[in-house]
């Protein structure tokens, strides 16, 4: 495939030395691998994010299977015959209906400030018009990227390039599960204890539920939920009989000493009970008990439900901001 047909990349006859080229499996996996621990210390990468880290080769090869068509949605950057960076493009439904096609980018400090990025991105962008128009979304369809509030670099390039953001997500890591706070009683009625495999479903909905009026959240199916289950630090809330609110735990796979909140959802009718702090720190213990040593979630900066305060009054601290930015796509 030729990666400049059509792209919008007829100005790479001013960049002498550098070439585009499709992915090409896992051969490149490694210098991909590299270009991304050779960023870290510009960007201020945090290695243990739960967000985005530092990916090994082998992550990266699995990341970039899970692509539509890899070798057309992921380009390399090769100077002198070495890979300096790379280009990604994935894209999903958001819950209002918007396509949201994002393009991620990475590029050796030494080989910025002179184009290569602006000409990544321009890749990007003549890319996914071109899938905008094969899949027939134009009308719902919106340029997004993100961006560590601590990489500098592609914040320019991406306001300058008339991005704008739209929201941002904290990172938050305690750092020591020995130290957590007691449990607090509970009112008459509200119970926690582990998720069977019966209440799966009921544990879905209410994750999704608390979503339903967020903005800019992928579309979440039971299918996507059971093919990712790690249920053993999973804890579950109930008023009465019913399902009141969820904690889903889990154990980082690339690191067994870093656990995981992925989800900590109440429903409307049953905060301020203290439920969510409750499985929040029966999560907690669950993941201590299995060999983490510390963890980390991530939430919205504008976040109506205060959860923010949640966290930090057992402990957690904030890490790292994650930017997301968007452009119409006609722009």
């Amino acid at each position: 495939m030729d990666v400049n047909s059509g792209s919008g990349l007829a100005s790479w006859e001013r960049l002498p030395g550098y070439v585009f080229r499709p992915y090409h499996g896992h051969d490149d996996r490694d210098a991909m691998a590299a270009v991304r621990l050779g960023c870290a210390q510009r960007d201020r990468i945090d290695a243990r994010s739960v967000v985005e880290g530092i990916p090994t080769a082998a992550e990266i090869a699995e990341a970039s299977a899970n692509l539509d068509a890899p070798s057309r949605n992921q380009v390399l950057v090769e100077h002198d015959g070495g890979v300096v960076g790379y280009s990604t493009i994935r894209w999903w439904q958001e819950r209002d209906g918007t396509w949201l096609y994002l393009h991620r980018g990475y590029l050796l400090p030494e080989y910025r400030g002179q184009g290569i990025g602006s000409a990544m991105l321009n890749w990007a962008e003549s890319r996914i018009r071109r899938l905008v128009q094969q899949h027939g979304t134009t009308r719902t369809a919106v340029l997004g990227a993100n961006a560590m509030a601590s990489e500098q670099d592609a914040t320019a390039l991406l306001l300058e390039s008339g991005y704008r953001h739209v929201f941002s997500l904290v990172e938050l890591e305690l750092a020591d599960l020995r130290r957590l706070p007691d449990e607090e009683p509970l009112p008459a009625g509200i119970r926690v204890g582990a998720l069977d495999p019966s209440s799966y479903r009921a544990a879905w909905k209410t994750v999704v539920d608390s979503y339903a009026d967020a903005a800019f959240t992928e579309r979440w199916t039971f299918e996507s939920f059971l093919a990712t289950a790690d249920p053993t630090c999973w804890r579950a809330g109930w008023d009465g009989e019913d399902m009141a609110g969820v904690a889903l735990c889990s154990i980082r796979r690339q690191d067994p000493t870093v656990g995981e909140v992925e989800e900590l959802s109440v429903r409307a009718e049953s905060r301020r009970l203290g439920l969510g702090r409750a499985l929040l720190l029966d999560g907690l213990r669950c993941l201590r008990e299995h060999g983490a040593e510390t963890a980390r979630l991530y939430t919205g900066t504008a976040n109506p439900h205060r959860s923010y305060d949640l966290y930090e009054s057992v402990g957690f601290r904030r890490q790292n901001e994650y930017v997301r930015y968007r452009k119409p796509i006609a722009a």
